[in-house]
């Protein structure tokens, strides 16, 4: 047994080695990072070295040994491994040790939260962001009811209403915050690029045009050399249909309709209908139309975002980044933000493509030069674009990844759907809110049965939080580490 535990204390020491020499090789990320991020920092770059291969057999020699399997060690990897060896019989030099411990990494990610969100009614539970309908601008005693609910942070999506409906939210919001002594933020979602369906041909009129399995359908921005019974999509943005190739699937309605390209011509894609899981069977005009497999090069921050910038500015704490896909995007925003005045609000990263996910620990290292900011799990549009059985896995390596960062995390989309909705949850939505408790802020979309939500929400939380770090993860490779560590 001796012989073993030397040989481990050998691996652990040969690992230690490794994520010193990750620091070195990732210089160019730490120079650019403030002195308070340095920790987090070097946390995180360390993290991506420990998770750019498989560790579960290293995991496995600890847990049989009744040593730390470095399970939960995300927020502080380098220090939890010279504690293993500290027990192994190896003593440091008091310099040695890394000051990223868990306690100091719990206390820094829970100061991260509160800049940005705010404090929650009850700590250690997350903060709840809401999202606002056009109505709740006439309605003060439902926004009041939210406040005293436990709504900390109001989301408005600028892809909707206008400023005249956006300035009428917040007036009810402040309203609300003198009445019941509740602070609320401000988050104000970027409407980024409207990929959305623009039936020109067959069901123009309508809005709606009915669709069959084994139908061919047509992309194309004119109608030209098309009849009126054909079915033509335009998917409102110019310069999408060009970057099409043969093969490339097209997810309709979030993912309700499937095709796949089955030739391109001049301006023009033919797709083939694979799969209709809607019950009408009908596609309709201003549907989400998501392209995974294509590299689309539209720009994240469109001329209609622009036009925004000035009020939100001007009244927003947080301003929610849409489709951002690497730090090029978020360098454009920064300076258009820059050149509108001195004050600057939080920005918070919505991660809804394969690119942004790939691209993740870049857009930390981005973000932490300009603190506070946060990073949100945009289920609805990830879910489609990198296929619904990979969302379980991607949202659990989103969190992992900004644990170790320090980052705090949105958990977005269909929270609690079905009571939203109807008034009555489904068992599944339970356990999905029960994840949530995972993240430092859970938002919640629109619904009739809002303050529903909200006291479910809390009672979950309530159940949840004494329970949330008692898992045990196997610690395979993770893709976004991998390729973080090649571009080095």
């Amino acid at each position: 047994m001796k012989a073993d535990l030397e040989e481990l204390n050998e691996t652990l020491a040969s690992l230690e080695k490794e994520l010193s020499q990750s620091l070195n090789q990732q210089q160019q990320y730490l120079e650019l990072i403030p002195p308070g991020n340095q920790p987090a920092a070097r946390n995180l770059i360390q993290y991506l070295c420990f998770r750019s291969e498989d560790r579960k057999d290293l995991q496995e020699k600890l847990h049989l040994y009744g040593l730390s399997a470095l399970s939960n060690s995300e927020n502080h990897i380098h220090r939890q491994i010279q504690v293993i060896r500290e027990r192994l019989g190896h003593r440091y030099h008091p310099e040695e040790l890394n000051p990223c411990t868990y306690s100091y990494s719990q206390g820094k990610l829970t100061d991260n939260s509160q800049a940005l969100f705010g404090s929650p009614d009850t700590q250690g539970m997350p903060t709840i962001m809401v999202t606002f309908d056009s109505s709740f601008a006439e309605d003060p005693e439902l926004v009041r009811n939210l406040l005293e609910q436990g709504m900390n942070v109001a989301r408005i999506n600028c892809a909707h209403d206008d400023e005249k409906v956006w300035k009428a939210m917040i007036g009810q919001i402040r309203r609300a915050e003198k009445i019941t002594g509740k602070r609320c933020k401000i988050h104000m979602d970027l409407a980024g690029p409207k990929i959305r369906t623009v039936l020109l041909g067959k069901g123009k009129d309508k809005g709606k045009v009915k669709v069959a399995v084994g139908e061919t359908i047509w992309l194309s921005e004119t109608m030209e050399g098309f009849d009126d019974d054909t079915v033509v999509l335009h998917p409102n943005e110019k310069g999408i249909i060009a970057s099409l190739e043969s093969g490339h699937r097209i997810l309709i309605d979030d993912g309700e309709i499937e095709g796949r390209v089955s030739h391109t011509a001049a301006a023009k894609a033919a797709v083939n209908l694979e799969r209709i899981s809607s019950k009408k069977g009908r596609i309709k005009s201003e549907k989400g139309i998501n392209f995974p497999d294509t590299g689309l090069s539209i720009p994240s921050l469109t001329d209609f975002d622009r036009e925004c910038l000035p009020f939100v500015c001007a009244h927003a704490d947080i301003i929610g980044y849409s489709f951002v896909k690497n730090t090029a995007d978020v360098r454009m925003l920064r300076k258009e933000l820059e050149q509108i005045g001195n004050t600057i609000p939080a920005l918070v990263y919505k991660i809804e493509t394969p690119e942004s996910v790939l691209n993740l620990p870049e857009l930390i290292l981005e973000g932490m030069r300009h603190p506070p900011f946060g990073i949100m799990i945009a289920r609805g549009d990830l879910a489609v674009e990198i296929g619904f059985e990979r969302m379980g896995e991607i949202q659990e390596e989103i969190l992992w990844i900004c644990e170790a960062a320090h980052v705090p995390v949105v958990w977005a989309t269909q929270v609690l759907e079905n009571l939203h909705k109807s008034g009555m949850p489904t068992r599944s939505e339970i356990t999905d809110a029960g994840l949530a408790s995972l993240a430092e802020c859970i938002m919640v979309n629109k619904g009739k049965h809002t303050i529903s939500v909200l006291k479910t929400l809390k009672e979950i939380m309530q159940r949840t939080s004494d329970r949330r770090n008692k898992k045990r993860f196997t610690l395979g490779a993770l893709g976004m580490a991998k390729k973080f560590m090649r571009s080095s």
